[in-house]
């Protein structure tokens, strides 16, 4: 378009000059010193722009020789940039296919010259892990780091990422506490310190941690709930097996009161309580429990809960039956509290109940506790036999041992 233009001046500036040329008779005279020079009008203004355009052409070609250091720079610095721009892409694409030794060597050749250097030494620090060379990849965090301060956050959080799956738990915790300290409401940061804590084991950070997770919604709801339920439960088994019963009773007030009604977190501290001697009050929390809503654990529980009266308590128990006397869990657990009520032919009725519904390697030992104590000894025996095969894993029966070698449970009651 504009070499039509330019065409289309010159036409109409030829034109009008030769028209000027046949209608006018002037002429122009330059003298100087003792010399004069006369010509028409038409040829002076014929020399004038002969003379410009040689000077405008002079100056353009000085101008073009001064300008090509410069010009040939800009070019090598394009073809270095177009050539980083490729390797970047084949290193990136080496990376999605699993070819780590390329990835890292193409992504951190032309990383400095590249146009997103930050990218690059984040894609070669990936590359480097999964070849195992953590002093490379550390080599390239810190020069993306150096070559892109601001991309701080993104270094700090695939440091931490790279550090978690090479096992490195205690340094991840450390660079996500330096990102927490900066960015505190980071989606992705509050995520990684969480994974972090509960590979470490550290629930009490964890449980501090959950209310910024529920606001920043960096878990669903349900999830949240989950997990904090997970972080109490290993509170409360520490404290079990510390043999820390305030320590026990103290966390479990903690507890919010919604998640103190889930059967698992209750039946985590039931457990403490039975270990650490706290039978009583665990045996009120689960007749309590069970009433309100239906859990075949706790009614397990509830069986190994020693409260003050027995009787009272397979009282509680039997009540039960009316909606589940099928359920081999609630007949052991009945058989365990008339034993404790020596109520021997109950136990007896209770636990053959039980194991005719669900053989359980519980059921068989108390069985033959308890035929042991009635003198059964050839039926208590087979049945702790049939016992062992179950946790031994081997569901058919070996020889049987004769009973004078067989080292069977301590008496704890008398026989009737």
């Amino acid at each position: 378009m504009k070499l039509l233009f330019f065409v289309i001046v010159v036409l109409v500036g030829t034109v009008g000059l030769a028209l000027l040329a046949q209608s006018e008779s002037g002429y122009v005279l330059i003298s100087y010193g003792p010399w004069s020079v006369e010509t028409s009008f038409t040829f002076a203004v014929l020399v004038l722009l002969l003379g410009f355009a040689l000077c405008y052409a002079a100056l353009r070609l000085i101008v073009g020789a001064l300008a090509l250091p410069a010009r040939l720079r800009a070019w090598r610095s394009s073809r270095r940039a177009l050539r980083a721009r490729l390797v970047t892409y084949r290193g990136l694409t080496a990376l999605a296919e699993g070819h780590w030794l390329k990835a890292e060597r193409d992504l951190s050749r032309y990383a400095a010259r590249s146009e997103t250097p930050l990218l690059n030494y984040l894609g070669a620090a990936r590359a480097a892990q999964m070849l195992g060379d953590e002093e490379r990849r550390d080599y390239h965090l810190a020069m993306a780091h150096k070559t892109a301060p601001e991309g701080e956050l993104a270094v700090g959080v695939t440091q931490a990422e790279l550090q978690m799956a090479s096992g490195q738990l205690e340094q991840a915790l450390a660079t996500l506490m330096h990102l927490h300290g900066k960015t505190p409401k980071n989606v992705r940061v509050l995520q990684l310190l969480q994974q972090v804590y509960e590979r470490l084991g550290s629930w009490n950070e964890l449980v501090a941690l959950l209310p910024e997770l529920r606001k920043r919604r960096a878990l669903e709801e349900d999830e949240a709930d989950l997990l904090e339920r997970r972080a109490w439960e290993a509170l409360l088994r520490q404290a079990h097996e510390h043999g820390h019963l305030d320590k026990l009773r103290e966390l479990w007030e903690r507890i919010p009161r919604h998640q103190r009604q889930h059967a698992s977190l209750l039946a985590a501290y039931v457990r403490g309580l039975l270990a650490l001697g706290g039978g009583d009050e665990a045996e009120h929390l689960l007749r309590e429990a069970v009433r309100r809503q239906w859990d075949a654990e706790l009614v397990r529980l509830y069986g190994l809960a020693e409260g003050k009266n027995p009787t009272q308590q397979l009282a509680a128990a039997e009540e039960w039956l009316k909606r589940h006397q099928r359920h081999p869990l609630l007949l052991l657990s009945l058989g365990r509290l008339a034993m404790r009520a020596q109520l021997w032919g109950k136990a007896r009725a209770y636990l053959e109940a039980s194991a005719g519904m669900e053989a359980r390697a519980e059921t068989y030992r108390m069985l033959g506790e308890l035929l042991e104590r009635l003198g059964e000894e050839s039926t208590a025996r087979d049945y702790y036999h049939k016992g062992l095969a179950l946790v031994t894993g081997n569901g058919k029966s070996g020889p049987v041992v004769p009973l004078k070698r067989f080292p069977l449970m301590t008496r704890s009651m008398k026989k009737p």
